[in-house]
């Protein structure tokens, strides 16, 4: 059986800064990583400054930093930290008294139903897969409201 890091307890400074980065430039939400696959956890970050991700990693001791690709010659490279299933759940239960958009909703709700709808074996029974789609469904439809201006 494979072994997972765990995230670190983070202390409130960098549970604060690490929200931020998440509000700014991150994404709380369930993925398929596969086409026919069930959605599971992610949190992500992506940034063209390496540094900011490089200090997530280093600060929660789990997930990982990949390479995005450019598309087009003049594209600066950016980079995604992110941080998948079980081992993901610590992260947003840190953060949360520090989230301030419309993730703290998403992080609410993951952080009080993944688990009960989320079997370690992937296996469904009909009613639980039922249950597991309206949760999704539940949390895909939280967004930013577009009427919001956070900015002026």
């Amino acid at each position: 059986m494979a072994t997972y890091r765990t995230v670190k307890t983070l202390s409130p400074t960098v549970a604060a800064y690490i929200a931020g980065l998440i509000d700014g430039e991150g994404t709380v939400t369930l993925t398929r990583k596969h086409k026919n696959e069930n959605r599971a956890l992610a949190v992500s970050v992506c940034n063209t400054e390496k540094q900011l991700l490089d200090y997530m990693l280093k600060y929660t001791g789990a997930g990982k930093i990949t390479n995005k690709r450019t598309s087009k010659a003049h594209h600066t490279p950016s980079f995604t930290y992110a941080i998948h299933n079980r081992q993901a759940l610590s992260l947003p239960e840190q953060i949360l008294p520090y989230l301030q958009s419309y993730k703290v909703k998403r992080a609410s709700l993951i952080l009080k139903d993944y688990i009960k709808l989320t079997p370690r074996n992937g296996k469904y029974t009909n009613e639980q897969k039922s249950k597991k789609i309206k949760f999704e469904n539940q949390v895909l439809g939280i967004k930013a409201n577009p009427a919001s201006k956070e900015c002026d």
